[in-house]
């Protein structure tokens, strides 16, 4: 009878032992069940959903307005993190007023003052600031009034941003006689571009071609990204947020008044070809560059691929969105070329983008 008790024990013990096991390995397991990523020192190589070599992002369902940032998970963004060793921080935003550059397209800036300390007292509407017995410190304030578009400064277009076809529609199919409106657009808007934290990869371009920034109309191709990558030792990652650098942030100065020289050297972009090869062999997530397009535009000599064919490819057909105006000149200047990427866009309803940005890089 002892020796059954014993018995008895030893096969608890066992199960036990085993469930525990289980149990634990079942923590580091990711949601579809697979095995714990391969621990590199601190690092780790997170898994990615939602990407195909060869095709891309998606689809995420018909409801969808997120696009490929779907794809960032605890995972990810602890590796993101991960990368932060120096604590240093670089501001990629750039000072807008209504005397900055903006591209043709888009409406023109009015910062108003419509309160100062005087007016609070003269105009009197507010009545407790302009009665001496309840402000006999003279207590007053300042406020802006704004008229400003959704498309300027340093920002990121959202997935409602480009449309194509007769009906207007856009990323997933959303059309404009379904979602459009006189407030702003109902699906893609900006609210729906969830903060951002990923890594972050600087291709400096201009500083492979060994020049200040790029020429007008410079067509950044593959090879030029495959070069570049080369040079600078470093490999993108499915899930990456890739930085492209034309230079022309250099003129920004205070606050973008440069016109001409921005204004020349903003037509240097990469080509639908590198687009599409960053998506659908590296697997970006999100693509920005430091001009206002993050595209090509060809020269009066050159064949175009058709009116802002990256926007087209990126925004409507990949879900991708595109970073504008980073200003990438203290990481290039550091050579700083790996970094954690943190962008949160302000959550204006109806807006197309998130505007006048202040995304950060942190090594």
């Amino acid at each position: 009878m002892n020796l059954l008790k014993a018995a008895g024990c030893i096969a608890a013990l066992i199960v036990s032992f085993m469930l525990g096991w289980t149990l634990s390995g079942n923590r580091f397991t990711n949601e579809a069940g697979a095995a714990p990523p391969a621990l590199s020192g601190k690092e780790f190589a997170p898994i990615v959903k939602g990407w195909t070599k060869g095709k891309g992002w998606g689809p995420w369902g018909k409801d969808d307005e997120v696009g490929s940032l779907n794809a960032m998970n605890a995972d990810t963004i602890k590796a993101a993190l991960g990368l932060v060793k120096q604590g240093k921080v670089y501001d990629l935003g750039v000072n807008y007023d209504a005397e900055s550059f903006k591209w043709p397209g888009h409406s023109p800036t009015v910062v108003m003052t419509y309160r100062g300390p005087e007016g609070v007292r003269r105009q009197g509407d507010f009545k407790p600031a302009a009665d001496p017995k309840l402000n006999p410190a003279k207590i007053g304030w300042h406020s802006c009034a704004l008229f400003i578009n959704d498309n300027v400064g340093t920002q990121i277009d959202g997935l409602g941003h480009i449309t194509e076809g007769e009906d207007n529609r856009w990323y997933n199919g959303f059309k404009e006689a379904d979602w459009g409106g006189n407030f702003g657009i109902r699906k893609c808007d900006a609210t729906t571009i969830p903060p951002i934290i990923t890594r972050g990869v600087l291709l400096d371009v201009a500083a492979f071609r060994k020049v200040d920034v790029l020429p007008p109309n410079y067509r950044i191709t593959i090879n030029d990204l495959e070069s570049t990558m080369e040079e600078q030792k470093v490999k993108l990652k499915v899930g990456d947020t890739v930085m492209i650098r034309t230079g022309t942030c250099k003129y920004w100065g205070v606050n973008g008044s440069d016109h001409k020289k921005i204004g020349a050297h903003d037509s240097a972009g990469i080509d639908l070809a590198a687009a599409r090869w960053l998506v659908e062999q590296k697997g970006a997530i999100l693509i920005g560059s430091d001009t206002s397009g993050l595209e090509w535009a060809p020269g009066p000599n050159e064949k175009a691929d058709g009116f802002i064919p990256v926007h087209r490819y990126l925004l409507i057909h990949q879900g991708v969105h595109i970073g504008e105006f980073h200003n990438l000149e203290e990481l290039a200047r550091d050579r700083v070329h790996e970094f954690c990427y943190v962008c949160m866009t302000n959550k204006i309803r109806g807006a197309v983008a998130g505007f006048t940005l202040r995304p950060i890089a942190i090594r």
